[in-house]
């Protein structure tokens, strides 16, 4: 059974027109206010755990290694 956690996108704002972009980081609460970024709650998805790497942020190869509980 995967266990899930909340997690948030990570996002920049485009100088030329004010828009959000996403960084391409998606991490923990705990890792985003850790390295100083801000939480958009509009932005919150849930992956399982094993997803995550040491650092809090969503590892694609880790992803890619463990099956999808579900399709959404």
């Amino acid at each position: 059974m995967l266990n899930f956690i909340e997690v948030f996108d990570v996002m920049d704002v485009e100088p030329a027109t004010g828009s959000s972009v996403w960084s391409g980081l998606t991490g923990t609460r705990a890792a985003l206010e850790r390295d100083g970024h801000m939480i958009d709650p509009k932005a919150m998805a849930y992956c399982p755990i094993e997803w995550l790497d040491e650092r809090g942020y969503l590892d694609a190869e880790r992803a890619c290694r463990h099956p999808r509980p579900t399709s959404f």
